[in-house]
């Protein structure tokens, strides 16, 4: 017979904070990455340095084969629903040491980290790169979000330019403000970070 059961586990993020923030600026890293690596995307952004910036990485570590780094995951299909729970909880834990509730909130996330930043996204706003909207999330959960810049690459099979479009028209449906932009890319982060620059700015 199978079973879970509760445990405390130690999570970790970095934080860049600002003298004077304009507000918090929260990056979940994708499938095999760490918390340095969005960091160091966050940092790249034009006028990132007038926020705080917390960098979040996922639960689940390993390493990873060719260079023995040590990277992370947010989640596998195994107890879904449970992991979602406990990464929410984290997620909150974190932004509760990190700023008051009243800060301005950008989350920015990347391929499997964009279903995070989605799933903490309650009145904050979204940088969406290279992954979709998660399916779970209803129409009362959406309207929440603030606004978000949905990032493709076209030439990122990964995230499909039909996914793109659904989700594009789902948050509009929900009455998000969104901007859907598509980069000469593959599945990464942009290389100019400057459109993203613009959204958090007007945000």
């Amino acid at each position: 017979m199978e079973r879970t059961i509760a445990t405390t586990i130690h999570g970790r993020y970095l934080v860049a904070p600002a003298n004077t923030a304009e507000g918090l600026l929260v990056g979940f890293h994708g499938y095999g990455e760490n918390a340095e690596t969005q960091m160091e995307r966050l940092r790249a952004i034009p006028g990132s340095d007038r926020w705080a910036i917390v960098s979040i990485q996922g639960l689940n570590r390993f390493y990873e084969r060719r260079t023995d780094r040590i990277v992370a995951s947010w989640m596998t299909r195994q107890d879904r629903e449970l992991a979602i729970a406990d990464n929410l909880e984290y997620v909150s834990k974190c932004l509760d040491a990190a700023a008051p509730a009243s800060t301005r909130l950008v989350f920015a996330g990347f391929s499997q980290g964009v279903a995070m930043a989605f799933r903490a996204a309650a009145r904050a706003s979204v940088i969406a790169v290279g992954g979709d909207v998660p399916p779970e999330l209803d129409r009362a959960a959406l309207s929440q979000i603030q606004s978000v810049l949905l990032v493709r690459g076209t030439g990122d099979t990964w995230y499909t330019k039909e996914q793109f479009s659904k989700d594009a028209q789902r948050l509009e449906e929900c009455g998000v403000r969104v901007r859907a932009i598509e980069i000469d890319a593959g599945h990464e982060w942009p290389a100019d970070p400057a459109v993203l620059g613009e959204f958090v700015a007007t945000t």
